[in-house]
């Protein structure tokens, strides 16, 4: 069966729709936010009555040039706003407001990278502006309700080429952009509350023809891992139908996650069912030399290209500064902890990449907050750590001490290790009277090791270590134990 699989190639692109982080609504003074309580943020304009006249929002225009020019995107210096017609109860006016033949960004790219490090350029096919609709709650004792809370929050869609041809291609797709919106600023990326989701194109050909195959649609993907697996399931649908010769269907699919299955939805719109016509009651949309000065001067470092010049700057493992660049704001505590080192050395720089990964992260897990929301948490003491245990001023043992007492307080390590007198003891007369202790009464153990039994040299620093209340300098512990039993 594989053997038929491998004769096939995938095409998919995907449409992302990203809820922008303006404070008013799309076309209206409404401020722009769900979760508040229902219906309250809504006026004559959002909700569609006859005779309200929206307005354009500045904000939101600026927001869409800034993610073109971060996607290497043409702006266009005059777009129009289309009215695309369709019907639903949380669409009080019956039909969204959108750009259709002119987007304000179109013919971009963006890079994702492969898993032998190579990196595909992925095409943009268009960036258009819209308005979201409002937000429909099936209550089963009371019926379904319609929150217009969402109804004018400001969107940009993402339309690829159909350049991926796998779902794993799809998923590193879809996180690139991810990153990419929040490293901006203008949305914050949360699947699970709808202010990022994906709908999937999935086709299938056979290897070596050009033509596309027919292709279906699955709406409304709110998770990675739901992207990947109900790409995944298509095309092994679509393959397994042709293959008993069957038809491919065009028409827009559901993923659902209890059977981890797609199901047909409804037929596939065209653009002829959603009568596009150009919006009345809204002029152009003029970008200047101005506004794009402006926005190219707001690009931040873009997530990849930071990534690169983490591990090449700082000497951390390619990994390592992937994980860290998954958040620009942990990125960021990680250069400004190193510019606050004693020392700047690519070892360091390693310690200080290796206590965030382990210990921070560990906590920022369990607390689910960001590094931001991490009050005790500052650059200034993880940097004081990590020089104390460069300079084997404390233990690793010690060290992890200290940590667990700043979160808890927010107190300066420096200060914490001399009002505890914690600091290592790296005096070789000391340490030897510690060694010389531990090894009193253990002519038995240490005949076993001399005999070959190692692993009794970790019981041997283990006693040690005891004696000196985990002060004594391990590697000079460990030298001096090696020369006391040879």
């Amino acid at each position: 069966m594989s053997d038929i699989f491998d004769q096939y190639e995938p095409v998919i692109g995907l449409e992302i729709h990203a809820q922008l982080l303006t404070q008013t609504k799309a076309f209206c003074g409404c401020k722009a936010a769900m979760s508040d309580f229902p219906n309250t943020h809504v006026c004559p304009i959002c909700l569609g009555h006859p005779g309200a006249l929206p307005v354009m929002n500045k904000q939101h225009v600026n927001m869409a040039i800034l993610m073109g020019l971060a996607t290497h995107c043409s702006i266009r210096t005059r777009s129009a706003f289309s009215r695309k017609n369709y019907f639903y109860p949380d669409l009080s006016k019956g039909y969204q407001i959108t750009q259709f033949e002119d987007p304000i960004c179109y013919a971009g790219s963006v890079e994702i990278e492969q898993e032998d490090g190579s990196v595909k350029h992925i095409g943009i096919t268009r960036i258009h502006i819209e308005e979201d609709a409002g937000k429909s709650l099936h209550d089963i004792d009371i019926d379904t309700l319609v929150d217009y809370n969402r109804a004018g929050m400001p969107l940009i869609e993402i339309v690829s080429e159909p350049d991926m041809h796998s779902a794993s291609e799809a998923y590193k797709y879809m996180v690139s952009m991810r990153q990419i919106l929040r490293y901006l600023g203008i949305c914050d990326g949360n699947l699970e509350e709808g202010s990022l989701r994906c709908d999937a194109n999935i086709s299938v050909r056979k290897k070596g023809i050009k033509a596309f195959g027919i292709r279906t649609e699955i709406k409304n993907l709110n998770s990675f891992r739901n992207v990947e697996k109900a790409i995944k399931f298509e095309i092994v649908r679509h393959i397994e139908l042709l293959e008993s010769g069957g038809t491919v269907k065009q028409v827009t699919m559901q993923w659902d996650a209890s059977t981890q299955s797609t199901k047909e939805l409804r037929s596939k719109e065209q653009a002829h069912d959603y009568r596009y016509f150009p919006e009345p009651d809204l002029g152009y949309i003029l970008v200047t030399q101005d506004m794009l000065h402006d926005a190219t001067m707001l690009l931040p470092e873009l997530p990849l290209a930071m990534k690169q010049r983490l591990s090449h700057d700082y000497g951390i493992p390619y990994y390592d500064a992937g994980i860290l660049t998954e958040d620009k704001s942990l990125a960021n505590f990680f250069e400004k902890t190193c510019l606050q080192l004693s020392v700047k050395d690519k070892e360091r720089y390693k310690l200080v990449c290796n206590w965030i990964l382990t210990e921070i992260l560990k906590i920022l897990s369990d607390k689910k907050i960001s590094i931001n929301e991490a009050i005790t948490i500052s650059s200034k003491g993880i940097a004081e750590i990590v020089d104390l245990f460069a300079d084997e001023k404390i233990s690793s043992k010690i060290a992890k001490e200290v940590f667990s007492h700043i979160v808890q307080t927010g107190e300066s390590p420096l200060q914490y290790v001399e009002s505890k007198n914690l600091q290592q003891i790296s005096d070789e007369h000391i340490i030897a009277e510690f060694v010389n202790s531990a090894l009193n009464g253990e002519a038995e153990n240490i005949e076993k090791y001399r005999a070959g039994k190692s692993n009794l040299m970790g019981y041997f620093i283990s006693k040690v270590m005891k004696i000196s209340n985990g002060k004594a300098n391990p590697r000079m512990v460990n030298d001096l134990l090696n020369q006391q039993l040879m």
